[in-house]
């Protein structure tokens, strides 16, 4: 087992949301291209995201037009501005370096975690339920995930949702 992901088995977070984050790492989600890889039939393999290339891994969640603003806003959280990678392996490994203290290296994480769950999820109700793309309530139904796994996961986490999710720079930067 690759060591720099021991630990994404330790985040206090549902069991599911941990396979997900590995099945994206190691690239074994079922994206268009790699059901494509797998002989599955697939009559339109472009991201139902933003229409305009070809559904993997790395551009669905982290290099669409329509996803990578939700990346950048997070970034502005902790007044970071620089390019990662697109990689999913190497994006979580950029995304989660220990740059912020033990505590954050661990926020980051489940930051991480959160909002490529979510961002799956709601690719797979375009998909399924002909919905359309909403990045601000994918923001919020990521942020909200991830403040609810907060509580979870440290004993003395009690401040409101409303309270936090208005100052996200303290919450994601202390």
């Amino acid at each position: 087992m690759d060591t720099a992901f021991g630990d994404l088995w330790k985040l206090k977070i549902p069991t599911k949301a941990s396979i997900f984050a590995w099945r994206l790492i190691r690239d074994r989600l079922p994206t268009k291209i790699n059901l494509r890889r797998r002989q599955v039939q697939i009559s339109d393999a472009f991201c139902p995201f933003c229409r305009n290339e070809e559904e993997d891994a790395s551009h669905l969640f982290f290099d669409c037009t329509k996803t990578q603003p939700l990346w950048w806003e997070s970034l502005s959280w902790i007044k970071t501005l620089r390019a990662y990678p697109v990689n999913p392996r190497q994006h979580f490994l950029w995304h989660t370096n220990r740059r912020h203290g033990k505590k954050n290296y661990n926020k980051w994480k489940c930051w991480w975690v959160a909002l490529t769950w979510t961002i799956w999820r709601h690719r797979n109700i375009i998909i399924f339920s002909n919905e359309s793309f909403n990045g601000s309530k994918m923001l919020e139904d990521a942020v909200f995930l991830v403040w609810s796994w907060f509580r979870a996961m440290e004993t003395n986490f009690v401040m409101h949702y409303n309270q936090w999710s208005s100052n996200l720079i303290v919450g994601f930067g202390n």
